[in-house]
C-alpha cells in the first residue's frame, strides 16, 4: 500500500513539473492548478473516501484555496487530480466535510456542484 502512495506522489510530482510552465494567469494566479493539486496532498485519502474524515492540514488548505472557488474548482479537475486517480464527486464534498462555513456553497465546477 504504501508503495502505491509513493507511485502516486512521483506521478503527482511529474504532472507537475510537466505542466509547471504556467505564463500568465490562470484560475489559480501564475501557478498551474495542476501545481497548486500538490499542496492537496494532505486530501488524499479524503479525496477517494467520502466517509474519510480530512485531516486538519487537508482543510486547511482547501479553506486558503476556496477563498478563489475557480481555482479550487480547477485544481479538483486538474490533470494531476485525474492521474492521481481521485474521485471528482468525492472530492467535491471534502469543503463541506471540513465544515468550511463560508465554502462555495452550489458553485458549479465542471459537471458538479460543491455542497
Amino acid at each position: 500500500m504504501k508503495f502505491i502512495w509513493v507511485v502516486g506522489f512521483a506521478l503527482f510530482l511529474g504532472i507537475a513539473l510537466f505542466n509547471g510552465a504556467a505564463n500568465g494567469a490562470g484560475e489559480c494566479g501564475k501557478s498551474s492548478p495542476d501545481n497548486e493539486a500538490l499542496k492537496l496532498a494532505p486530501c488524499a485519502s479524503a479525496a477517494n473516501d467520502a466517509s474519510a474524515t480530512p485531516t486538519s492540514s487537508c482543510c486547511a488548505q482547501v479553506k486558503k484555496m476556496g477563498q478563489n472557488p475557480s481555482c479550487l474548482c480547477a485544481v479538483m479537475l486538474s490533470n494531476t487530480a485525474k492521474a492521481s486517480g481521485i474521485k471528482p464527486e468525492v472530492v467535491m464534498t471534502i469543503p463541506k466535510r471540513c465544515n468550511i462555513a463560508d465554502r462555495p456553497v452550489g458553485y458549479q465546477c465542471g459537471g458538479y456542484t460543491l455542497p
